[in-house]
């Protein structure tokens, strides 16, 4: 982690096939809440599962997972993750990105980045994290309007 809430894209190189030394920036989630409710049209991107995202999630979020069950169970990335965001929101959509801990979100955040997004945040904590959103008492819900669904997401792609 280097100084300013930033982490260098070479520390989670782990994640995925990326080539650059770009800074990934963090915000806590009061932070995140803070951008979310002021008139600079930030979008909260969950990129947990369906099911972790219909179990609680940020108020107005879309949920559009990184990884996903596989049709064995186990965890497998969503090959066209930035594409679907992309396609949902532009290449100059400012967004942050959070997931149940912070793990995903960081790789989500690379991923973007990669592509040529230009203004990517990543929630420290994520949602359910012991520093997270919910823990941290921030407002939380189980609904969500069918345009923030992955569902809907999905088909603006195909």
């Amino acid at each position: 982690m280097v100084g300013g809430g930033c982490v260098l894209f070479s520390e989670i190189r782990a994640a995925g096939r990326f080539d650059s030394d770009m800074e990934i920036k963090r915000v806590s989630p009061e932070e995140t809440k803070q951008l979310l409710d002021s008139e600079e049209g930030y979008v909260y991107i969950d990129v947990r599962t369906v099911a972790e995202f219909e179990a609680g999630h940020v108020p107005g979020a879309k949920n559009i997972p990184v990884l996903d069950r596989d049709s064995y169970g186990r965890m497998a990335p969503n090959e066209r993750f930035a594409e679907i965001v992309e396609k949902n929101f532009g290449k100059t959509v400012k967004c942050i990105v959070g997931c149940q801990k912070g793990v995903r979100s960081m790789q989500a955040a690379a991923q973007l980045l990669n592509a040529g997004f230009s203004d990517v945040l990543d929630m420290r904590g994520g949602y359910g994290g012991e520093s997270g959103w919910a823990p941290r008492g921030l407002p939380t819900t189980t609904e969500s309007a069918p345009e923030d669904k992955f569902e809907h997401l999905l088909n603006q792609v195909d």
